[in-house]
């Protein structure tokens, strides 16, 4: 199953405004597990090292999302406020 990954994720307001985006990094985070994605624009001259390296920082970047998250959390769980 694809999911999200590599469709449009967007809006449209009601004045007529829209903002669309490309899904190239894409995380879902469950109860036990995150599942991530990530790509990079493939284009006739790319390298297929840099093109490695440029998927694996942006995954990264959704790791260190994770744990970023779960403090945000706590501290709003140990607040009292809501998450």
């Amino acid at each position: 199953k694809r999911g999200p990954y590599a469709g449009v994720v967007g809006y449209v307001d009601f004045s007529g405004n829209l903002d669309t985006a490309i899904a190239i990094r894409t995380m879902f985070i469950g109860p036990s597990a995150a599942y991530l994605q990530a790509g990079a624009g493939i284009v006739a001259d790319s390298e297929p090292d840099d093109e490695d390296l440029e998927c694996r920082n942006k995954a990264a970047g959704l790791l260190a999302a994770i744990p970023a998250a779960r403090r945000m959390t706590m501290r709003r769980i140990e607040g009292g406020t809501k998450a």
